[in-house]
């Protein structure tokens, strides 16, 4: 189990959705393509998305023709992926309450389970499992995380900056081993990570509001007006034309199910 997932990780995201929808970066075309392509997937095929937040990821598979049933225990982050629509002509994602450890679907019902952004906030052991279960014997899980790219000055400076609050290390820390997790697991093989770059543009608004999309960041009080005059301020040392740019690396980590008979009691619970 991870540490983070201990810490309320569906209900720390309330209040929060409209800033994360608004604020939070995509993830590269490229990324999206390797997906489809290594998980042959298409319009016959099933995405579930777990921990799926307000539909970012999931609109980007639905946008490629990939039917997506998007997983999300947060209301709030829930309702905001619901109320996105996409063109008539792509399949709009469903959307459902459930966890990444305990999704509600039948066994191998899936031909791929992404986890987005999300997968240091679940029980590592118990979600593996739990993918294990719901995937078809040659689907894929796939696990993804745009992560700054601190040789880039400005990102650097924002990392720093929001490495001054007191819960961020942990949560950088985590997020950045987790994906090593399924890489190591026995329920999967034919593993790999491949890397991708990604930025983002903002002006000071998009800056702040990327800031506090974040569940670690002070949301209100004193403290939460200090950390808006720093971001401000660094904003100002680095604009060009009013505009900054984050820099990120993206991981996308993919396996297969392991047809492995021993491991029944879990893949088949």
């Amino acid at each position: 189990m991870s540490r983070l997932s201990k810490g309320n990780p569906s209900g720390r995201f309330t209040g929060l959705a409209d800033l994360y929808a608004q604020c939070r970066p995509s993830y590269p075309q490229a990324a999206v393509r390797l997906i489809i392509d290594r998980c042959r997937l298409g319009e016959r095929s099933l995405m579930v998305d777990v921990g799926c937040g307000t539909g970012i990821s999931s609109r980007l598979f639905a946008l490629s023709g990939v039917p997506v049933l998007g997983i999300e225990p947060n209301q709030d982050m829930r309702r905001a992926a619901e109320a996105e629509s996409v063109p008539e002509s792509f399949p709009a994602p469903v959307y459902r309450e459930g966890t990444a450890e305990a999704t509600g679907l039948p066994p191998h019902s899936a031909d791929a389970v992404l986890a987005a952004q999300a997968f240091h906030w679940f029980d590592e052991d118990k979600s593996l499992a739990e993918f294990h279960r719901i995937l078809k014997p040659h689907g894929w899980a796939v696990l993804m995380w745009n992560e700054r790219d601190q040789s880039k000055p400005f990102t650097a400076a924002y990392g720093n900056l929001l490495r001054t609050l007191p819960d961020t290390s942990a949560v950088e820390t985590q997020r950045g081993l987790a994906g090593t997790a399924l890489l190591k697991s026995p329920l999967f093989c034919h593993c790999e990570r491949v890397l991708f770059t990604n930025e983002q543009t903002l002006d000071q608004q998009g800056l702040l509001g990327r800031a506090f999309s974040a569940s670690y960041v002070p949301h209100e009080g004193v403290a939460a007006e200090a950390f808006a005059e720093e971001l401000e301020a660094l904003f100002s040392r680095y604009e060009k034309e009013g505009r900054v740019t984050l820099s990120y690396e993206t991981s996308v980590y993919l396996g297969q199910p392991s047809p492995v008979a021993s491991l029944g009691s879990s893949s088949d619970r």
